[in-house]
């Protein structure tokens, strides 16, 4: 049984700002649910399942006793043992967002979680619940302490931070089935593969306002230029950037621009590859099965490594690297900006006494974000780990990875609003003409958000602004 896709963009709506959920428990889900759990207490009643007849990890040999003295269950047992959570918690977003990719996940029928289980989740989704789950713990194996931690929630004996529903009765049979996703890292992946999307929109709308600025030369986003590449994105980064300077009317004041002008669709055009590549690895993860036992049609339990989100990782990876030079090219253009040899104008667009600053400081900030991204854009799926006396010596690390890239997507609109900034200075200075055309709504909105004054002062709240412009795509 194949999953009906999920819509990410519908996900992530709703995680942010609620309305129908992009998923539901319906009855034939139900159906699924229960067929898949009966088959997998059946095969546990005639052979050896793991982590339903055994221990987990390197006690897969280990006959598991289902209820002790003290009446716990060996599922609460197991979920009580991995829900040692320390440091931070998921957001309300990250939190509903897993919550609906675990369900979207568990209602395929291949999982072996129990009805009840199922429900409980069902119902809190359906209510936008959020459970208090912490973000450490999980190494690109199967988001363990997070799911754990919402398995005790949906039973009761973990508090709901917002909301709550009606706690689901403990069953023997859902102690791995239930943490066997990746869900919480899945769910990160897609809302910062949301928040890029908005930022390379943004970064293009940066870079007409910065060559208005320069009045640069629109040659390199000329068609022809691209047209014998078969290189669609390419392609569209400069069709994109050439029609919002299409009504440009100045002279271009070189004959050949700096690279931050003169590359940007050669620079671009990975980011927005990435992008797309970003999005078919996370909805792959979000619309498998990858519990493990898994359940097929047939009801035999197969064991397997499905878990490793080895595939994510690595995208992930190559999307912060191909973010970096996005943003070190909106650093380059910065600096041209401020250059009195390229626009005209003073230096560092200062507009008060001889020897004032005027946006010195961005330049700083933005070598600043830019470093700290270089960090953050070095790989993490060429980690290595060795965990459960030694029989588990792979991780994908795409947790790593995702959180990687959120740190990314915290950095790359500080280089683009500085950069923002500079433009918007140097046009109402005279550094070039009003943008007309498309590119005249774009100047409007910033210019109605940004402040034109230009006296030597703490930049601190127009950065702000300039950021959360970029963040919101304009």
């Amino acid at each position: 049984m194949s999953l009906a896709r999920m819509s990410l963009e519908h996900l992530v709506a709703w995680s942010l700002r609620g309305g129908p959920a992009p998923v539901e428990l319906t009855d034939a889900a139900v159906e699924r649910i229960s067929l898949a759990q009966h088959h997998l207490r059946l095969a546990g009643r005639s052979g050896a399942v793991y982590g339903l007849t055994t221990g987990v990890g390197a006690l897969r040999h280990v006959p598991t006793a289902l209820s002790t003295g003290d009446g716990s269950s060996y599922t609460q047992r197991l979920w009580r043992s991995h829900a040692t959570g320390y440091g931070v918690t998921y957001d309300d977003a990250t939190a509903r967002a897993g919550m609906a990719i675990r369900l979207h996940q568990i209602t395929s029928g291949r999982s072996g979680v129990s009805t009840g289980l199922a429900s409980a989740l069902g119902a809190a989704v359906a209510t936008g619940a959020v459970p208090d789950l912490h973000r450490c713990g999980s190494i690109g194996t199967g988001d363990l302490v997070p799911l754990a931690q919402l398995g005790l929630t949906l039973v009761g004996e973990r508090p709901w931070r917002e909301g709550e529903v009606a706690p689901a009765p403990v069953d023997d049979g859902d102690a791995l089935p239930f943490m066997s996703s990746n869900a919480l890292t899945l769910a990160t992946a897609a809302l910062v593969h949301q928040r890029l999307v908005m930022l390379s929109d943004a970064a293009e709308k940066v870079v007409a306002l910065s060559a208005t600025a320069l009045r640069a030369s629109l040659q390199p986003y000329d068609p022809r230029v691209h047209a014998g590449r078969p290189d669609a994105a390419q392609q569209e980064v400069a069709r994109r950037v050439m029609a919002l300077l299409a009504a440009a009317e100045w002279e271009p004041a070189r004959l050949q621009d700096p690279f931050g002008l003169r590359t940007v669709p050669q620079v671009h055009a990975p980011f927005v590859d990435a992008l797309a590549t970003t999005r078919q690895a996370v909805l792959v993860e979000v619309d498998d099965s990858t519990e493990n036992p898994l359940v097929p049609d047939d009801g035999t339990p197969l064991h397997h490594g499905g878990f490793v989100t080895a595939r994510l990782s690595a995208t992930l990876d190559a999307l912060r690297q191909a973010t970096y030079p996005v943003m070190a090219l909106s650093a380059a253009r910065l600096s041209a900006l401020i250059n009195p040899s390229l626009t005209g104008l003073p230096p560092f667009l200062a507009s008060g006494p001889p020897g004032s600053s005027g946006v010195m400081i961005l330049e700083y900030l933005a070598q600043d974000a830019l470093a700290r991204a270089r960090i953050v854009a070095s790989p993490v799926s060429t980690g290595h780990a060795s965990v459960s006396l030694g029989l588990e010596e792979h991780a994908s690390f795409s947790t790593q990875a995702a959180w990687a890239c959120e740190q990314m997507v915290a950095l790359a609109p500080v280089v683009l609003g500085c950069e923002l900034l500079a433009a918007m200075r140097a046009i109402r200075m005279g550094g070039g003409r009003l943008p007309t055309g498309p590119l005249r709504d774009v100047f409007v909105r910033c210019a109605a958000v940004l402040s034109d004054d230009r006296s030597d002062r703490p930049l601190t709240e127009d950065l702000a602004a300039a950021a959360l412009l970029v963040e919101q795509g304009f």
